[in-house]
C-alpha cells in the first residue's frame, strides 16, 4: 500500500541538502538579508520610462548569490531551467497580436530575471539549513512586530512616510481616512508602499517559519503571530494564515513515527480543510465585519481589483483565448474588455475608476491563466513543476498551493516576488523534510566500551618475546 511519506515524497533528504552542506559566511547571510528585505519593500529602479528594475535591491543581490551558489547548479537543474525559458519564449511568440511582441519580450526579461534570482534564493536558502533560517525567519517577523508598534504608538510613521516618498514613484498608499473608517486607526506601511505589502510578506515570514521549526508548540506560535499581527498590523491578507495552516498540517511531520496509510491521510486533508475554512470565516466575520460589509454591499474597491476582478476577466479572456492565453504582459490587448467586465458586473461601482490595464489585474494566479490560457498554463506548470524536481524539491502540492493561496493578495506575474514565493516555499519544503528526516531516523547504538585487561595471576605461565621460553611470572 501507498503511504502519505512515500506519496509525498519524503523517504530521504535529497542529497544536495544536508550531505554536501557548507555553512553560510556572513557576506552570504548579508546578502540574503538583503534579497528578502528587497521582496519586502518592493523598491524598484526605473530604468526608462518603459522598462522598470523590479525589486532592485533583491536582483542585484539575487545575482551575487547566484554566481556564489554556482557550484551547486547542476546539469539537470540548468536543463530544466532552460526548457522553461525555451517554453516561455514560445508563448510570446504565438501569442496573438504581433504588435505587442517588444512589450511581450520585456515581460520575458523581466520573467527569467525574477526566476533566476529565485533559483539563487533557494538554492542559498536549502545551504543555509532549517535550524539558521528558521532563526532568520523569525527575526524578520519580529522585526515587523516591532516595527508597526513604533510606528502606531510611538512616532515611527513620520520616518517612514518620508522614506516612502523618496523612494516609490506611484502606488503610494494614502487612503488613511478608509482606514481609520475600517479598522479604527491608520495602518503601519514600514517603510513599504502599502499595508498589504507588510501583511503580505508577514504572512510568507510566518509560514516559513512554521515549516523550518521544530519547536513542539510551533502551531501555537503561529497562531500567536497572526493574533500579534491583527493587533499590530490589521488587514484582510493575514487572514490566509489560516489556510496555509492548514495546508501545514497536510504534509508529513518530524513527530509521526507510523506510516500512514494515503487513503487515511487524505480523509485528514479533507477534515483539516473544512476546519480551516470554518475558522477564517469566523475570523473574518468577528474581526473584519466591516470591511465584510463593504464587500457584500459592493463598496470594496480593493478586494474587487484584487480577487473579483481578475477572475472575471480571466473567465472573459479564456472564452476567446482559451488554449495560450494572450501571452506575458498583454494586458493592452484586453483594455477594452477588462473595462466592459468590469462595467459589467454588479459587483463594480460606477463611482471607482479604471486604472490603466496593468494596475487592475492585481492577483498573479488569475494573470496565470490569461497570459497563458488553459494549455499553455498547465504546460509552463508542469515545466517548472520538472524543474523544482530536479532540484529536489518532492512536496509539489505543498508548493504550488501555497503559492495559489499567496496568489489573492499579491500581483505582478514577472516580478521577483511571485516567484520568491514559489521557490521559497519549494526551499522550506526540503528543509521541513530534512527535519523530519533527522526526528524520525532511529539513533545509532552506542558500542560498549572494550573490557578492561585481565591481570595474570602470581604463578602464571608467561611467555616472552614471540619463541621464549615460558616462565613463571614473579
Amino acid at each position: 500500500m501507498t503511504t502519505w511519506t512515500e506519496w509525498a515524497g519524503y523517504g530521504a533528504v535529497p542529497q544536495d541538502s544536508a550531505a554536501q552542506r557548507q555553512p553560510l559566511g556572513v557576506v552570504d547571510w548579508v546578502l540574503l538579508v538583503g534579497f528578502l528585505l528587497g521582496i519586502y519593500t518592493g523598491f524598484a529602479i526605473q530604468i526608462t520610462p518603459n522598462v522598470p528594475f523590479p525589486a532592485a535591491i533583491s536582483g542585484i543581490t539575487g545575482v551575487i548569490l547566484l554566481w556564489r551558489r554556482r557550484h551547486r547548479i547542476s546539469p539537470a537543474g540548468l536543463a530544466a531551467f532552460l526548457g522553461v525559458t525555451l517554453l516561455l519564449l514560445a508563448s510570446i511568440l504565438y501569442a496573438p497580436g504581433l504588435d505587442l511582441l517588444s512589450k511581450r519580450t520585456t515581460g520575458l526579461l523581466q520573467m527569467i530575471y525574477s526566476l533566476a534570482i529565485s533559483y539563487a534564493l533557494f538554492l542559498t536558502v536549502v545551504e543555509a539549513g532549517p535550524a539558521a533560517f528558521c532563526r532568520l525567519m523569525l527575526v524578520f517577523i519580529l522585526t515587523i512586530i516591532v516595527g508597526t508598534l513604533l510606528e502606531t504608538y510611538a512616532g515611527l510613521a513620520a520616518i517612514s512616510d518620508a522614506v516612502r516618498q523618496k523612494i516609490y514613484t506611484s502606488g503610494v498608499y494614502d487612503a488613511d481616512i478608509r482606514d481609520e473608517l475600517l479598522y479604527g486607526k491608520v495602518r503601519p506601511k514600514l517603510f513599504t508602499s502599502e499595508p498589504s505589502a507588510v501583511t503580505f510578506s508577514y504572512t510568507l515570514f510566518s509560514f516559513c517559519w512554521l515549516l523550518t521549526s521544530t519547536w513542539k508548540y510551533r502551531r501555537f506560535g503561529y497562531l500567536a503571530m497572526m493574533a500579534a499581527a491583527m493587533v499590530a498590523m490589521p488587514g484582510p491578507t493575514l487572514l490566509l494564515m489560516l489556510l496555509l495552516l492548514g495546508l501545514h498540517e497536510m504534509v508529513p511531520k518530524g513527530e509521526e513515527h507510523t506510516r500512514t496509510l494515503l487513503s487515511v491521510r487524505l480523509i485528514k486533508i479533507g477534515v483539516i480543510a473544512a476546519l480551516a475554512l470554518i475558522a477564517f470565516a469566523i475570523i473574518a466575520s468577528s474581526v473584519y465585519a466591516a470591511r465584510l460589509d463593504n464587500i457584500a454591499n459592493g463598496d470594496d474597491e480593493s478586494f474587487f481589483y484584487r480577487v473579483i476582478g481578475p477572475f472575471l476577466v480571466t473567465v472573459e479572456v479564456l472564452k476567446n483565448h482559451p488554449i495560450l492565453g494572450i501571452g506575458l504582459t498583454g494586458e493592452q490587448m484586453i483594455a477594452d474588455s477588462i473595462a466592459t467586465v468590469f462595467l459589467r458586473s454588479g459587483a463594480f461601482s460606477p463611482l471607482w475608476s479604471i486604472p490603466d490595464p496593468q494596475e487592475v489585474m492585481t492577483n498573479y494566479f488569475w494573470l496565470h491563466w490569461v497570459y497563458l490560457g488553459i494549455c499553455g498554463g498547465v504546460v509552463l506548470m508542469l515545466a517548472i513543476t520538472g524543474w523544482l524536481r530536479s532540484l529536489g524539491v518532492h512536496a509539489l502540492a505543498l508548493c504550488w498551493l501555497g503559492w495559489a493561496i499567496l496568489g489573492q493578495a499579491s500581483g505582478a506575474y514577472v516580478s521577483p516576488k511571485t516567484w520568491t514565493v514559489l521557490m521559497l516555499i519549494a526551499a522550506c519544503s526540503i528543509l521541513h523534510a530534512e527535519a523530519h528526516k533527522r526526528k524520525t531516523a532511529p539513533s545509532a547504538p552506542i558500542p560498549a566500551p572494550p573490557p578492561p585487561p585481565r591481570p595474570y595471576p602470581p604463578g602464571t605461565l608467561v611467555a616472552i618475546g614471540g619463541n621464549g621460553r615460558p616462565r613463571h611470572r614473579p
